[in-house]
């Protein structure tokens, strides 16, 4: 037989684009429109259904970027409509692009009543209707620009509405009442299906043969004049390839619908609010119609908006949950970022987010549900354990551009050694439309074939909401049992999760991060909101510890409600567009507002619970929030400061030397470090002929996505800031001496000042810049005469050791890492701390030392100027301080990021004594708070900070009536892994490396 294949294919293609695709609706007929274009932002249904619409016709435009119109629309279907075999649908064309769903103008449809239908999106554009075929219903259109328009490097300014203009930017294509023919939509997604999986199957084997041959009966036996007659002709043709059951070792896949709504990204936050209400609109209307559909759904936070803004809305969720089909998954407030926030950050991320749910539904997720995010601490399986959950879910580690992960479903192993059932969608997104491609994707894709044969599918329009469509469902039923095709059963991911671990005994382990080789460049963008996010860290810490002490010392009222909610601004801005630095201008003009306002309401919390612990008058007093002693005040408690040791500055030739007796520090003209000795053992910290604080500008043009990515090219593009304008000398005590550079380059400016104190073996460095680049990165550099094989970089609870060499693609890949407070190398007898207090982009690489051997460079990477998603980003002034520590052990480290981010406060006040201490200082105390159930027993969270086994007694200075070990969420633990044994007012504790445990004190 002759091969025409491709003849025949061409043929069906055309058969399907000229005749069934236009035959999917019988008939349409225009409606009456009415229009009233709301003057500022959007306003609820009951104000818009007042006001005064004028008439509006197709083809007219509409909407300024980011505005809102209400159209009120009208009619009735033609009395003459032959209705058999059909249903009645309104079509809306808003004037789509070709674009993403999600990404463009949406809208929001309404009965006269308030109540929701459903929403309009630009691939699901119908709305059903009433069969007697009146229309009355109000569509709340948003003009959305498409921001990226297909790309993510050029400047726009779209992105907010300061910058992008009043002109209208769509044009109304049609808003008719339509006649959808139901045998030929279904023979529609047959032929979709079967095409599909045609094309993915080897050419000359046995089943695409059939199925081609199949298709061009059916075309054979339909009328192309009369495809409405003849569709269940054309249906019957298929019919027996359809029947076909998939094979006995098909790939099982678990589908699951999904929206992934971005919290906000190329939209502001307000837009997010109203994407949830359209796409979980769409989610309800689906579940009406389609009993086997289940919907899973992250992010406590979208939910909360529901309730907040549209309560008829969240009362139809909560029925769907309480059926098991809308399904809360995540049990985080946002998919946050897990690079940069802090451990108590990512706790609270799970206190906040399974609190909402319980309260709420009843219901506790034990999946973790990050599908987004840039990376993956390797702190997280201990945390996601320490929540109660048991799962983790994630596809983007396949973004990598190096190296292809190698397992689909693993054991994750974390910094502690706690294990996590982790599994990776194979199909590698979280968009998943249910084609055969992507299915077909996820088979070819599985790692584990052989010993495990299962993998999840999140389907539906993501990212700007829009969530799965009828079309999407139909393929899932098609594919449920299709020879040539996986398997596809509609589950919870739970039900996959427990499948996913019985039929894989032995998993493999993967240990440590789970580091994204892309989007390097999100631990620098939007420097402002970064330090914002540090900043709230450290001033909620401080609130609860005080208001904690006020209420048991003094019974003074705790602030939970609002603590609470100052927690959730602070979780918001950590989902992993926001603080990242991905998105547009608008999130972070409201984000860098949002940490203003969160600073001054917690500054005023703090001054109230001091205010309540007693004042004499005029007395002044430092106080430590942090887990260290500072200058003689211990922690957690309140005294006046005290510096021992001195410190002296000298002038050096052109230069200064700042001496105290732990460190020499000498600094050239320029303003960079020649040499810093470690005093107690005459050790040079600087690599010789080397200068260490040196300010590296570097050309910074990534080659796909401006925002996210520093590419490895740039260390080929970079030039020393070394010009001074100006040298003064600002303090020269006994207790502090301090000296300042000022220099300008290209279009900024900036000053450092370097200080050092009494007894001091750190140095700190101030930085101040009056930023004016594009694409421009600023690095602080230390060239450092250490041979370190690896460098450790704190993460949440702990800190993680990296290699500083390239042996292997995995290693080259981390040309840029994350950190916290601080990183340390070292190499035996001899390390260097260098600590921040809001930088987390660093780099460390080797090169060869003057004299032989390597030297260790550790470089901060302070700033980036990208163009796009905000053209302005980082435009402005910024402040930094670090500080560089000779002759340090990670327990320096740990002190030294401490004491920059919890800094001593001054202000009237006595003394204070702490309500515990800990006879350990390897175990830092993270957080001390009341308990969340408002019972008033304080909650205590430690952690083991150095990785190594310890003991430590913690006594408490208040009257204990029991003392018991929890989960995140204060809830007692009956086999505590940590709490050893309590006696009066005192805890013993036995830890791991980097274990972190909760302590709930009942008080008497």
């Amino acid at each position: 037989m002759h091969d025409n294949s491709p003849q025949v294919r061409a043929r069906i293609a055309r058969f399907v684009s000229e005749r069934i695709e236009p035959a999917v609706y019988r008939d349409r007929h225009p409606l009456t429109i009415e229009a009233w274009e709301v003057p500022g932002e959007p306003v609820p249904f009951r104000e818009a259904l007042v006001q005064a619409y004028a008439p509006f016709s197709v083809g007219q435009t509409w909407g300024k970027p980011w505005g809102t119109t209400w159209f009120h629309v009208t009619g009735h279907a033609p009395a003459d409509w032959d209705t058999t075999g059909t249903r009645l649908e309104l079509l809306i064309d808003l004037g789509f692009t070709a674009g993403q769903s999600g990404f463009q103008a949406e809208g929001l449809v309404y009965r006269p009543d308030g109540s929701v239908i459903k929403a309009i999106e630009p691939f699901n554009a119908y709305v059903p209707i009433d069969p007697d075929g009146s229309v009355d219903v109000y569509v709340e259109a948003a003009s959305n620009p498409d921001v990226a328009e297909g790309g993510f490097t050029r400047p726009t300014r779209m992105g907010d509405t300061l910058t992008s203009g009043t002109d209208p930017i769509y044009s109304l294509r049609h808003i008719d009442i339509a006649l959808l023919d139901e045998q030929v939509w279904q023979l529609d997604r047959e032929f979709v299906a079967l095409r599909g999986l045609m094309v993915e199957l080897p050419h000359r084997t046995t089943r695409p043969a059939e199925i081609e041959r199949a298709l061009e009966r059916a075309i054979d036996a339909m009328d192309p004049h009369d495809i409405s007659g003849t569709a269940a002709v054309g249906r019957a043709e298929i019919a027996e390839v359809l029947a076909k059951p998939a094979s006995a070792s098909a790939h099982r896949i678990t589908a699951i619908g999904h929206a992934h709504i971005d919290s906000a990204w190329l939209w502001p936050v307000r837009e997010t609010i109203r994407k949830c209400a359209r796409t979980f609109s769409n989610v309800l209307q689906l579940m009406d119609i389609d009993p086997d559909f289940k919907f899973a759904c992250s992010s406590a936070q979208q939910y909360a908006w529901i309730k907040e803004f549209y309560p008829e809305l969240f009362e139809r969720i909560r029925v769907r949950v309480a059926e098991g089909r809308f399904i809360p998954v995540g049990g985080m407030w946002v998919e946050s970022d897990t690079n940069l926030i802090s451990g108590e950050s990512m706790a609270r991320q799970f206190v906040a987010g399974k609190g909402f749910f319980q309260r709420e539904f009843g219901v506790e997720p034990k999946e973790v549900w990050l599908p987004d995010s840039f990376g993956y601490s390797g702190a997280l399986p201990q945390i996601v354990t320490a929540a109660g959950s048991q799962h983790f879910l994630t596809q983007k580690i396949s973004w990598n551009e190096t190296n292809s992960f190698p397992h689909s479903t693993f054991l994750w192993e974390g910094i502690d050694g706690t294990r996590v059932l982790t599994h990776f969608p194979p199909v590698n997104t979280y968009n998943s439309d249910l084609s055969a491609k992507e299915l077909a994707l996820s088979e070819h894709n599985y790692a584990d074939k052989g010993d495990a044969n299962s993998s999840l599918v999140p389907f539906g329009y993501g990212d700007g909401g829009g969530g799965p469509t009828r079309e999407m469902l139909a393929a899932a039923k098609l594919t449920r049992s299709l020879e040539g095709s996986p398997t596809v059963e509609i589950e919870s991911p739970q039900q996959f999760f427990e499948r996913a671990g019985a039929e894989y005994a032995k998993p493999p382990v993967w240990t440590g991060e789970l580091y994204l080789e892309f989007h390097r460049g999100t631990y620098t963008s939007q420097a402002r909101t970064k330090r914002g996010n540090r900043r709230s860290e450290s001033l909620l810490r401080e609130a609860e510890l005080w208001a904690t002490t006020a209420a048991v010392r003094a019974n003074a009222d705790y602030p939970s409600a609002q603590l609470e909610a100052l927690w959730h601004t602070v979780l918001l801005q950590q989902f992993h567009d926001i603080l990242p630095g991905t998105s547009i201008a608008w999130v972070y003009r409201v984000a860098e507002a949002e940490y203003a306002r969160v600073a001054d309401e917690l500054e005023t919390i703090i001054s109230a619970a001091i205010g309540a612990l007693g004042t004499a008058a005029g007395e002044q007093a430092s106080f430590n929030a942090g887990p260290f002693e500072i200058d003689g005040i211990a922690p957690l408690a309140s005294g006046v400061a005290t510096q021992a040791g001195s410190v002296r500055l000298e002038r050096r030739g052109d230069g200064f030397a700042l001496i105290s007796d732990r460190a020499r520090f000498e600094l050239d003209g320029t303003g960079r470090i020649r040499s810093a000795v470690d005093l107690l053992t005459g050790r040079e910290a600087v690599a010789p002929g080397e200068s260490a604080a040196e300010l590296q500008l570097f050309r910074d043009t990534p080659t796909q996505w401006e925002a996210w990515d520093i590419d490895v090219h740039y260390q080929r593009h970079g030039e020393v800031i070394s010009a001074v304008d100006a040298v003064s000398v600002v303090a020269d005590g006994t207790d502090r001496v301090t000296v300042r550079f000022e220099r300008s380059f290209n279009s900024s400016s900036l000053s450092q000042e370097f200080s050092l104190s009494a007894g001091s073996a750190s140095l700190e460095i101030a930085t101040q810049v009056d930023w004016h680049e594009r694409q421009k990165l600023l690095k602080l550099a230390f060239p450092l005469d250490v041979r370190a094989e690896r460098a450790a970089s704190e993460v949440q609870y702990g800190h993680i050791y990296r290699a500083t060499h390239e042996n292997t693609s995995w290693d080259s890949a981390r040309f840029e890492t994350s950190a916290h407070r601080w990183m340390h190398v070292s190499e035996p007898g001899f390390g260097v701390a260098i600590a921040n207090d809001s930088t987390y982009g660093h780099d460390v690489t080797r090169h060869p030392r003057n004299g032989g051997g390597s030297v260790t460079m550790l470089r901060q990477s302070l700033l980036r100027a990208p163009l796009f998603p905000d053209p302005d980003a980082d435009q402005g002034e910024h402040r930094f301080r670090a500080s560089f520590t000779v002759g340090a052990e990670i327990s320096d480290a740990v002190r030294e990021g401490y004491r920059l981010n919890v800094p001593l406060r001054s202000g009237p006040g006595g003394a204070i004594a702490p309500l515990l201490t800990v006879d350990n200082p390897g175990v830092v105390v993270e957080a001390i708070k009341l308990a969340e159930d408002g019972s008033g027993d304080v909650v205590v969270r430690l952690y083991e900070s150095l990785g190594t086994r310890e003991k430590a007694r913690v006594s408490f200075n208040f009257s204990v009536a029991a003392i018991v070990e929890t989960d995140l969420l204060e809830r007692e633990q009956s086999d505590p892994a940590g709490l050893t044994s309590s006696g009066e007012n005192v805890a013993e504790l036995t830890l791991r490396p980097f274990q972190l445990v909760t302590l709930r004190i009942s008080r008497a």
